[in-house]
């Protein structure tokens, strides 16, 4: 009887869809069997705030979602407001309830021999085009930089004496970050070539094929399509590339506040996801590994 009241209210003086009705309705009548389940005297009337943290617990038992568990919860908020409002009830039950967090997806990311055909067993050629790509996917791994940072790089930004990088980040912070003998070779040879082609017809260090500063978009496109040689993973995108440096310094001995200098992180709490990542993959190694496992 109360549900209905609801579903009418939502219908006929809230304007809501019939979707929106209909999802509202699937979890009130869950919650209803719920309570019969557990016993045939409860009503929804008389529901306390720990029956309803009984039912999420059983909900997660069933392998529910943090997104679907609190949309239950939401719908179930929804209705004790309207019955309280209604005086159809003399508390509001789910008030006091806080929804279970969503946990963050793990950062995906190359392992080392993806990285090591990427760039050392695929076929590179010496033109423009080729040695530009190869550089780029350099760049992002060895350095760990974002999209906007990659293509904000100017010449100047590259002290090949010091062999670092000047590289401004969110909210115009800037870093400087290292960078070995390979890179350094890779981007000399970029520069000869892209000079010999452009002359000094810009100041930013990567040029699209017209000569001036690539976008973001360009950018992605030559991550996308290489490391899509390589990988299955879902996420092919430069981001992937600065997961992947994070993942390997902290996989080969870097503290975690090093990886967040690198990375430009305002708080380690950030760069702490990757020490989670390297967890994961431990426990699949150990699982596949162990005979007992």
């Amino acid at each position: 009887m109360m549900i209905n009241q609801f579903l009418n209210y939502l219908r006929y003086e809230r304007n809501a869809s019939p979707q929106t009705v209909l999802t509202y309705e699937e979890s009130l009548r869950e919650f209803e069997s719920y309570l019969s389940f557990r016993d045939d005297s409860l009503s929804l009337g008389r529901v306390d705030t720990d029956l309803i943290r009984d039912w999420m617990e059983s909900l997660m038992d069933k392998g529910n979602t943090a997104s679907t568990i609190n949309k239950k919860l939401s719908a179930l908020r929804s209705f004790y407001r309207f019955a309280l409002k209604r005086k159809l009830v003399d508390a509001d039950p789910a008030h006091p309830i806080t929804g279970p967090k969503k946990s963050k997806p793990l950062p995906q990311f190359l392992r080392e021999n993806e990285m090591d055909t990427l760039i050392d067993r695929m076929e590179w050629g010496n033109d423009y085009k080729d040695v530009r790509a190869r550089t780029i996917l350099l760049i992002l791994y060895e350095a760990g930089l974002r999209r906007s940072e990659l293509t904000g790089l100017n010449d100047a930004d590259v002290d090949f004496d010091g062999r670092q990088l000047k590289v401004t980040g969110k909210r115009n912070k800037q870093r400087i970050i290292p960078f070995g003998e390979e890179l350094s070779q890779a981007l000399s040879q970029y520069v000869a070539i892209r000079d010999e082609q452009f002359g000094d017809q810009d100041d930013a260090l990567f040029l699209n094929d017209k000569g001036r500063r690539m976008t973001g978009n360009q950018v992605y496109a030559i991550v996308h399509k290489y490391l899509t040689a390589v990988t299955n993973l879902k996420k092919r995108s430069p981001h992937v590339l600065r997961h992947t440096f994070a993942t390997a310094m902290l996989n080969n001995g870097a503290g975690l506040e090093s990886i967040r200098s690198l990375l430009g992180h305002e708080s380690v709490s950030t760069t702490e996801i990757y020490a989670h990542t390297t967890f994961e993959q431990l426990k699949r190694v150990y699982k596949e590994a162990h005979p007992r496992a």
